[in-house]
Parts: structure tokens; C-alpha cells; sequence
């Protein structure tokens, strides 16, 4: 079976930093395409980082540009996405989702998800 499964989210106070972790399996993570995205209530499902297709290719939105991190770690069949500096308005639910290469911000491209995790950023 093809899964992606996330842990990592919670609640954290503004300025605060948080790891997300995307664990593979049925398939090879480092052969696909994989992004973050992040839906608040009310808001469009917004992708928030990719990694994959050319050595090296990382993609982040300005919202987030400098302050998030996106990695692999091929030994454990894991992807992980570094949140710093984090901000009220990064409040969402976050998933994992991996496609084809390339990379594509567009989330109905991507054919495989997680099952979603919370992340809250309050005082």
C-alpha cells in the first residue's frame, strides 16, 4: 500500500519553531515530487514548499521564504519541513502529498496525501 504518514504538528507560541515529518512507504520518496501545503479554515489549499526533480531543487512561497525548510532523508524514507520564526497567520491544517516530477505548486496534480496535521501558532 502506497501511504504518507505525518506527525510533528501541535500547538507552538509565535516565534516558535516546529518539525513536520512525511514517512514514505510502498514507494520511494527520493523518485517523486513531494510538496507541503496548508489549508485554513475558510482559506484555498496553499503549497508552502516542494523538493524533487533536479538535484539539489527546493521551492518555498515569499509567505514563507527564509523561515521554512524542506529535506530529505533518504536512509529513512522521510520528508521533513523546518518551520521558524512561525506566525499566527501559518495557523492551518498541513499535509504531505508526493507526484511525478516535477515539482507543481497545484495541489490536484499530486496523486498521493497525508493524512494532515494541525498546526497552531497562538499566544
Amino acid at each position: 500500500q502506497v501511504q504518507l504518514v505525518q506527525s510533528g504538528g501541535g500547538l507552538v507560541q509565535p516565534g516558535g519553531s516546529l518539525r513536520l515529518s512525511c514517512a514514505a512507504s510502498g514507494f520511494t520518496l527520493d523518485d517523486y515530487a513531494i510538496g507541503w501545503f496548508r489549508q485554513a479554515p475558510g482559506k484555498e489549499r496553499e503549497g508552502v514548499s516542494c523538493i524533487g526533480g533536479s538535484v539539489g531543487y527546493t521551492w518555498y512561497p515569499d509567505s514563507v521564504k527564509g523561515r521554512f525548510t524542506i529535506s530529505r532523508d533518504n536512509a529513512k524514507n522521510t520528508v521533513y519541513l523546518q518551520m521558524n520564526s512561525l506566525k499566527p497567520e501559518d495557523t492551518a491544517v498541513y499535509y504531505c502529498a508526493a507526484k511525478p516530477f516535477p515539482c507543481s505548486g497545484s495541489y490536484p496534480e499530486y496523486d498521493y496525501w497525508g493524512q494532515g496535521t494541525q498546526v497552531t501558532v497562538s499566544s
